[in-house]
């Protein structure tokens, strides 16, 4: 595992709130010069520890989307039906976050649907198909209360 220093957290807090910042904002952000700060930052790079730049993108502004948290229970519990599953979870745009989780259920599946007629219809084609769906409950997002990068303080890597 690589060992980070105060300098390393936070040029990865910084780098998480604000992916555009320049070279030299950073340095001065950090109380290094630009040459040792950037090289950090590209041996966090190299590591691992920062995959990539990106923007957040607000879709709703693009397409209004109604986002609905489904729990998905399969039928079989075995490799080929988790397979299967993912599989079509993959092939489906409107799925925007899929995690595989223990404690009774075996998938949160999060959709982005432009209605919950829409939503209901894409499930009905899940549920009508090979993939063994067992039993699902779905919520409905009334609010988005917390979305957030990685904070680098509550991770306690010290």
């Amino acid at each position: 595992m690589l060992k980070l220093d105060r300098f390393d957290l936070k040029i990865l807090e910084i780098l998480s709130r604000d992916g555009r910042i320049t070279k030299s904002r950073l340095a001065e952000a950090i109380n290094l010069s630009i040459s040792p700060c950037w090289e950090r930052v590209k041996r966090l790079e190299k590591a691992g520890v920062i995959q990539g730049y990106s923007a957040r993108i607000d879709a709703q502004a693009l397409v209004p989307r109604t986002p609905v948290w489904v729990q998905i229970e399969l039928k079989a519990h075995n490799a080929e039906s988790f397979a299967r599953f993912e599989s079509l979870v993959m092939q489906t745009p409107e799925v925007t976050e899929c995690v595989a989780v223990g404690g009774g259920v075996d998938y949160l599946v999060k959709f982005e649907a432009r209605s919950i007629d829409g939503y209901q219809r894409l499930m009905d084609r899940w549920l009508v198909s090979d993939v063994g769906i067992e039993r699902y409950f779905t919520y409905i997002v009334t609010k988005t209360v917390k979305q957030s990068s990685v904070d680098i303080e509550a991770l306690e890597l010290r």
